[in-house]
């Protein structure tokens, strides 16, 4: 039998020279997204004072299936890239399990995330525009660490509003940003129309990426030279992904393996959706036939028991209006210590392939579960994962039993996107026993759910 090596790496000459938008191959194309005061379909010219001129075309890019990736951005996807594929094997021995567990691991630099690799891309093209400074959000904090790396390399200006329960959870985040010379407000702020708005509607309340939107955008629009910057749930950011999944199918094909399951935590959908789609292309185009499994968290499940409609992508009705799959814009997550997942809405493109049939399966699971299979993957494999991460480990490992049982040598592959070393009062929670779960009720979530734009 041919030993598969533990790390299958590619050679920098391997880096992918193009993205995947998957949209140009997708049966039935997102909706289109509509501006927040006319309800009109957006255009170049509306997404313009937002966006970076360039990232505003590729929001709206349905037709290339490939878009070049620059040079200057390849140059530095070589200081972190290719990243290793790995083969799971301590995982696979304490699990007893036939399976081939893969993961792609994502956290072999200073932002410890995949997120760098949109964040260097949107910051470049800030940069070309001429530029000076960029605003944006950050749920846990990688987003906002990789986009101050990447300002810091271009010398952008940025500032970040953090989510306010996440800005106390992980203080060291914050220092991390300031370091690369980011500024830091936790959020919802005082320094904001929608931030003073929002703390006057939920006194009290700990935070939210539709929040943090607000006041990023808010800020974008009012400050000259400057432009909003996403770090998820778009379809540029998807687009820009997809270095993790074409990388993946190139070191697959090194070992002669494909995955049968391909697994990826899920909030906005950036990790899972550039892992997945050009795994999904060869399903569209009938090459291999994978079956994806979305996991979120039980406190905030917009696919699992969220609504498919258009809603506002942030709390504060600033931004388009995008048709997914929502918990309603006004819908306040729980503080877990999941951070990166706590967003009502998903990704449009995520949302349509779900609804289409195209992404296979949601799962939510609970807090406690996740941090479980955190553990016993940091005691096995030797990484301490981001708990983010932990939701794809935890379906993995539950996927890897059920080949126990049944005796089905299949290949599982999720994403590992980040690590977990900012995440240190969560796993002292856990075990010492003080973390508890969280998922909300029918009545909670209809709460959420009313308000939802009543929009066909």
């Amino acid at each position: 039998m041919k030993q598969i090596p533990y790390k299958i790496y590619l050679t920098e000459n391997e880096i992918p020279t193009a993205w995947y938008n998957v949209r140009a191959e997708m049966k039935n194309d997102i909706a289109p997204m509509l501006h927040p005061q006319t309800l009109k379909p957006i255009t170049f010219d509306d997404l313009e004072p937002i966006f970076c001129r360039e990232l505003a075309k590729q929001e709206l890019n349905n037709t290339d299936k490939y878009i070049e990736i620059p040079e200057e951005v390849r140059n530095f996807y070589k200081m972190y890239r290719p990243s290793p594929l790995v083969r799971a094997y301590c995982l696979e021995k304490a699990l007893g399990t036939p399976a081939h567990i893969y993961y792609k691991y994502e956290g072999g630099n200073t932002s410890g995330s995949h997120k760098l690799n949109s964040a260097i891309a949107q910051a470049y093209y800030a940069k070309e525009q001429g530029l000076s400074s960029l605003t944006t959000e950050t749920g846990a904090g990688q987003w906002g660490t990789a986009l101050s790396m990447a300002c810091g390399y271009f010398g952008l200006d940025l500032k970040v509003f953090m989510v306010k329960c996440s800005a106390e959870q992980k203080p060291f985040r914050r220092g991390v940003m300031e370091t690369y010379g980011a500024s830091v407000t936790p959020s919802p702020s005082m320094e904001t129309e929608a931030g003073r708005r929002i703390n006057e509607m939920y006194p009290g309340n700990t935070g939210s990426l539709g929040t943090a939107i607000s006041e990023a955008v808010e800020v974008a629009t009012k400050t000259e030279n400057c432009r909003y910057a996403l770090g998820s749930v778009m379809s540029q950011v998807m687009l820009h992904q997809t270095i993790i999944g074409l990388e993946s199918i190139k070191a697959f094909e090194k070992i002669d393996e494909y995955p049968d399951i391909v697994i990826g935590c899920a909030g906005g959908g950036s990790n899972l959706g550039g892992l997945m789609a050009p795994f999904m292309s060869d399903r569209i185009n009938g090459r291999h036939n994978p079956y994806f499994i979305a996991v979120e968290p039980a406190s905030c499940p917009s696919l699992t028991r969220g609504k498919f409609g258009y809603d506002f992508c942030d709390t504060g009705h600033v931004t388009p209006l995008a048709k997914m799959y929502s918990l309603g814009n006004g819908y306040i997550p729980s503080s877990s210590h999941a951070g990166g997942l706590r967003y009502h809405g998903m990704s449009a493109i995520l949302s349509q392939l779900y609804h289409d049939g195209f992404l296979d399966e949601a799962r939510s699971v609970k807090q406690t579960e996740v941090f479980d299979a955190a553990v016993q993957f940091a005691r096995v494999e030797g990484i301490l994962p981001a708990p983010e991460s932990a939701h794809a480990i935890r379906v993995a490992i539950d996927e890897a039993e059920k080949c126990k049982e049944t005796g089905e040598e299949k290949v599982i592959l999720f994403g590992l996107t980040g690590t977990g070393y900012f995440d240190m009062y969560a796993y002292m929670a856990h075990n010492r026993g003080e973390m508890k779960d969280y998922v909300p009720s029918d009545e909670e979530l209809e709460q959420g759910f009313a308000t939802m734009p009543n929009i066909e």
